[in-house]
């Protein structure tokens, strides 16, 4: 079920949470929705499962407009907010069958989507605890349970994995992979290597405006433009592969790295490969390669690049 939001505007007062974005999110694909404290994600995430009405343009999931169909809309949507309101003195168990009949779940499918729930987010031996006895961990597994209870199309998660430990972590990432399948699913998260291990696509806010768009590979290849590749050389003088490296058609320019010799970062020009340019010169000049990687821009680097500029 597609999502597209098209041309939002949401003032508060006279500020722009966000001002005037659009975008698509495809069914089976997982977005990664990044960006600053204050940039605008939770603003967006809240009005597209209708709790807040944008100034201007419109969002529609499976072709609904949340400003005429929201009720429709909200049914359509499963929701983990990043502040997890739980009600603390009930039961895992009968809080999911409470939202289950709030959701609109009928009744004689409750206690199945009950036990597919404790299976899928891991609650079988917490089931029958009270949500305040529970660990962060697993009142987070409760939350993705509630959002998930009426089997919507579609999936909002704002930082489903705050307070996790590593293999929590992990555990809810495969299953958000699992989940993205089949499902439309939009993932915020402060945390880039889950965001970039977990999602297809990634999609970057800033100043309540989209600054990139595209797969963790796109957003590399925009960030830099070109190949940069990380390049040890023995068997001649440094001096020597340093101008040979230099003449060489491909390569844009050369840097020497940590002052070590004979070890080089070598930029090629824009959608150039100098790794058979490479073998072809040490070939010729009976050097030998000791290393030849190449150099990927962390996803950290360009969210930084694109936020700060």
């Amino acid at each position: 079920m597609d999502i597209i939001v098209e041309k939002v505007t949401k003032l508060y007062g006279a500020q722009k949470a966000v001002d005037n974005i659009s975008f698509k999110v495809n069914t089976g694909e997982v977005l990664g929705f990044l960006g600053p404290n204050g940039a605008g994600k939770t603003t967006t995430m809240k009005a597209i499962t209708c709790f807040l009405a944008p100034n201007e343009g419109d969002i529609t999931v499976g072709g609904l407009s949340v400003r005429e169909n929201p009720e429709k809309v909200k049914s359509l949507i499963g929701y983990l907010p990043e502040s997890n309101p739980l009600y603390q003195e009930m039961q895992v168990i009968d809080y999911l069958a409470f939202v289950a009949e709030l959701q609109g779940v009928p009744k004689e499918q409750i206690p199945g989507r009950i036990r597919e729930m404790i299976k899928v987010c891991g609650l079988s031996g917490e089931k029958s605890k009270n949500i305040r006895e529970l660990s962060k961990g697993y009142k987070q597994r409760v939350g993705l349970a509630q959002a998930l209870i009426h089997d919507p199309e579609v999936l909002v998660l704002d930082e489903p994995t705050t307070g996790l430990d590593p293999n929590q972590i992990a555990e809810i990432r495969d299953l958000i992979r699992k989940i993205g399948k089949e499902k439309t699913v939009i993932l915020s998260s402060h945390i880039l290597a889950e965001v970039e291990a977990t999602c297809d696509r990634i999609l970057i806010i800033s100043n309540g405006r989209i600054v990139a768009n595209g797969t963790p590979a796109e957003l590399r290849m925009r960030a830099h433009g070109d190949e940069i590749l990380k390049v040890k050389i023995g068997g001649g003088e440094p001096e020597d592969i340093f101008i040979a490296l230099e003449d060489l058609e491909t390569v844009r320019s050369i840097a020497i790295i940590d002052n070590s010799p004979g070890y080089f970062e070598v930029h090629s020009h824009e959608n150039e490969n100098s790794a058979r340019s490479i073998f072809e010169m040490c070939a010729e000049n009976n050097w030998y390669i000791e290393e030849l990687t190449p150099v990927e821009t962390r996803l950290e680097d360009i969210f930084r690049e694109v936020t700060m500029n």
